[in-house]
């Protein structure tokens, strides 16, 4: 086979599933994380049949994930050149461009300049919060007093995030959308990487949020591969929040999914129909429900419902597809804190079609970005270098 047959990619992004810590992981309070490792662990042995047939215990050693003999998959892991270890980091270093500044951080709350800024264009009386905090505990500690004076919730986490808490018969999710659509306009001059909005309902007591959450990015400081594919007529599909992370550029067309199980039909879908071009998901509730609340059990049992589902989708594969399963970060929910952690991600690339190599150890994200547009034809400017060499040598 040559790649020049490849004619669909599929890139499934297991947010913060990371594979040990970098070497880097000290400057950042990370030393010693292991997301998959860890889990692994606590939980003795995690049953993951079809990743392990691909080679996950190729990358590193899982206890309950041994080493294939033979793996479909080539394997290897990937390093982050980009400084920080934030969702929109990942993502776009994946797809060619390295985060050179980091985005800001907020430990104490917002600066009352931009707060007082998002109050005038949004006409907000009052706030409640802003401080760092669990998103689930603020609501908790603060429900009640936004009932009462319709004041919208500002907090941020570890994450460079502007969140807006709201009670949807308070500030229905159509308003807070337009309220975080200002304050996107005011976070890029603090250079926040994400507002995010975050509707709930319930009563004091029992808050819950609901799935409306929408995420508004700033967007891509360069070219991404995305905006390349979509330039040459290429179709970019986005599952999940991957038109959120990107800010809406480089994608055809958007499936936001309500949970990892939705996002998992939609690739599925998505490989039964004919459409040649990019498939790039991200499945968040791993990092979202799991790794910053330190729910150790809850990770595991969402990384063997997703090894489950991938029975499907690898079923619906043809010669002429690529699958790419990768991470964009760690968090590891056994180390201290909620945090993101700084780790390598996995790698795995398999297609019907395609032999299996050891892919070793990545300098960056960046040359997932590389190899796609290699298998398409093109080039770009980024740092990353191609690992389809490797794969098909080129007498293949």
């Amino acid at each position: 086979m040559s790649k020049t047959e490849i004619g669909r990619v599929f890139l499934v992004v297991l947010d913060s599933a990371g594979v040990g810590s970098l070497p880097d992981a000290a400057a950042y309070g990370d030393e010693g994380a292991d997301t998959l490792g860890h889990i692994a662990e606590r939980r003795r042995g995690l049953d993951l049949p079809h990743l392990a047939r691909l080679g996950l215990g190729n990358i590193v050693p899982l206890r309950g994930v041994p080493a294939a003999a033979s793996p479909s998959a080539s394997w290897g892991k990937m390093a982050e050149l980009a400084r920080g270890k934030d969702t929109l980091a990942g993502h776009w270093e994946l797809m060619g461009v390295v985060l050179e500044e980091p985005f800001s951080l907020f430990p104490s709350g917002f600066p009352t300049g931009l707060v007082d800024e998002f109050r005038r264009r949004t006409g907000a009386t009052g706030v409640l919060g802003n401080k760092a905090a669990s998103g689930t505990e603020i609501v908790a500690e603060l429900g009640a007093e936004h009932l009462r004076t319709g004041f919208p919730i500002l907090y941020t986490s570890a994450d460079s995030v502007f969140q807006v808490a709201a009670h949807e018969d308070v500030i229905p999710p159509a308003e807070l959308y337009t309220m975080c659509r200002s304050a996107r306009e005011v976070c890029d001059a603090w250079r926040v990487g994400r507002v995010i909005a975050r509707p709930f309902v319930g009563w004091p007591g029992a808050f819950r949020r609901t799935a409306n959450r929408r995420d508004f990015s700033m967007p891509p400081p360069g070219e991404t591969v995305l905006d390349i594919l979509v330039k040459s007529g290429r179709t970019v599909t986005g599952i999940g929040k991957i038109e959120n992370i990107f800010a809406g550029r480089g994608i055809s067309r958007s499936r936001p999914s309500h949970d990892d199980s939705e996002g998992m039909r939609f690739l599925v879908e998505e490989a039964a129909a004919a459409e040649r071009g990019l498939v790039f998901a991200n499945l968040v509730d791993f990092d979202m429900l799991y790794g910053h609340r330190n729910d150790i059990q809850g990770y595991a049992a969402a990384l063997e419902a997703f090894d489950r589902e991938l029975g499907g989708l690898l079923a619906g594969l043809d010669r002429g597809d690529m699958l790419v399963i990768t991470a964009d970060h760690g968090c590891d929910p056994a180390f201290p804190g909620t945090d993101h952690t700084r780790e390598y991600v996995p790698l795995l690339v398999y297609g019907p079609g395609l032999p299996a190599r050891p892919l070793g150890e990545r300098r960056t994200f960046a040359d997932v970005g590389a190899s796609i547009l290699e298998v398409f034809g093109m080039r770009g400017e980024g740092p990353g270098r191609s690992f389809m060499a490797e794969i098909l040598p080129a007498s293949a």
